[in-house]
């Protein structure tokens, strides 16, 4: 497959390359190469030719729960501990009824298709059904994610808290037959936060880590109340991040840890030996009134970062608006952490396309080797009426674009359409 058109992308924190009225090719899901002049070998050949569209790489999402598309927008006069109480659990116990499950599944990855995001990590809920509905849906859609089972047997409603093991037997069945069975869905394990999974439990999803040599995602110093509520619990472990690592939940360079806001220094040091990506969280963190994860702190120091989305904790599960959330919060953060600078745009944009993509491999950027995944932006009838820098575009999409400026959608090398339409739903 070549492509023509302007490309624009960022390979590394803090580097932007554009090339403008280029050639990308590509060898099945694998780019060859991006060329400003085609090479003569591919002269003759099909091109795909854009025109004057922008092509940028598509969005990763590493920390969203699917069941909370529902509520996004919803209960933000709240702060998290209550908001999960009324909003989150009530909303996840419905999915033990399958119907319910599969037409808001298919609704979420419809709706991760149109926002541009072609690979996320996503918190399922407690019920084995409808986990493993998911995953075949997700599957069946084109886009390539994680999906985990969430495991609760404390601190939960009768609804959703489990028995432990039945959590552990049934977390082991959904990898085993997602191995068997998938190839563009993985499993992820997910214990939803310290709070509501016992030290056993823990402890043998931490076995399960080491056995399978699976990822591991859940939810880390977001709330004060939460910390000290996790360091009630384990008065014994210095601190929450410790705790995971105890129990053999900080798999090293394979765990997605999300908000990350309230940490030590000791934390963060173990966070960095561990490899863990951290997702930054913007829009949650303001609308649960959590706190501003020092993001630039954790970046000079090496920490390994991302921005997500965090639906329904963020009030939406599109990307760019997480990227430019994430830019305006930290602009209000510098205001009284001078030394904190503010994080710019192409910064932002590469913690949401390389910078998330890097948990899935070489994907996220325009690079020889790379998987080829790719957002396709027409310039809307307004934007079109004055000459804009790709740059320019770029910002203006990401302010104040939405899905119908994106013309196409690749994923892992494919156009990907629509996952469901309406007859499916």
């Amino acid at each position: 497959m070549i492509l023509k058109g302007t490309f624009l992308h960022t390979p590394a924190l803090g580097k932007m390359e554009v090339y403008e009225r280029a050639w990308l090719v590509t060898e099945g899901e694998t780019i060859v190469g991006l060329y400003r002049t085609l090479p003569p070998r591919y002269q003759g050949m099909e091109v795909t030719d854009w025109g004057d569209c922008l092509i940028i790489p598509a969005f990763c999402d590493l920390h969203i729960h699917a069941p909370q598309i529902v509520n996004r927008g919803i209960g933000y006069d709240e702060q998290l501990l209550p908001w999960l109480e009324r909003y989150t659990f009530p909303t996840e116990a419905r999915f033990s009824q399958q119907d319910f499950a599969r037409r808001v599944w298919k609704a979420f990855l419809n709706r991760l298709w149109e926002r541009g995001t072609m690979r996320f990590a996503a918190f399922a809920t407690v019920h084995k059904q409808a986990v493993w509905q998911l995953m075949e849906l997700s599957e069946a859609s084109g886009l390539r994610g994680l999906v985990g089972k969430v495991n609760m047997d404390r601190n939960a409603p009768d609804s959703l808290r489990e028995d432990t093991d039945a959590s552990l037997a049934d977390t082991e069945e959904l990898i085993c037959r997602s191995r068997a069975e998938l190839k563009k869905t993985g499993f992820i394990l997910t214990p939803r936060f310290v709070p509501s999974t016992t030290s056993r439990l823990m402890d043998g999803l931490g076995q399960l880590a080491e056995r399978y040599q699976l990822p591991v995602q859940s939810h880390l110093s977001e709330n004060r109340s939460e910390v000290k509520w996790v360091a009630g619990l384990h008065p014994d472990i210095p601190t929450y991040t410790q705790v995971y690592d105890t129990f053999g939940l900080l798999s090293k360079g394979r765990t997605i840890m999300a908000h990350a806001i309230h940490l030590t220094q000791e934390e963060t040091d173990l966070l960095e030996e561990k490899e863990v990506t951290l997702a930054h969280c913007a829009l949650s963190n303001m609308n649960l009134s959590s706190g501003v994860m020092p993001l630039r702190r954790y970046l000079k120091q090496g920490l390994r970062c991302c921005v997500a989305s965090d639906a329904a904790g963020g009030n939406t599960a599109d990307m760019a608006k997480t990227i430019t959330a994430s830019v305006q919060l930290s602009k209000l953060n510098w205001l009284s952490h001078p030394e904190q600078t503010p994080l710019s745009l192409g910064e932002a944009f590469y913690l949401a396309t390389r910078g998330g993509s890097a948990f899935f491999g070489d994907v996220g950027a325009f690079l020889p080797g790379f998987q080829f995944d790719a957002l396709v932006l027409r310039p809307s009838e307004l934007d079109a009426l004055v000459e804009r820098t790709p740059f320019e575009r770029l910002e203006q999409f990401l302010y104040d674009g939405d899905d119908r400026d994106i013309a196409a959608r690749y994923c892992a090398g494919t156009l990907l359409s629509r996952p469901f339409g309406e007859e499916e739903r």
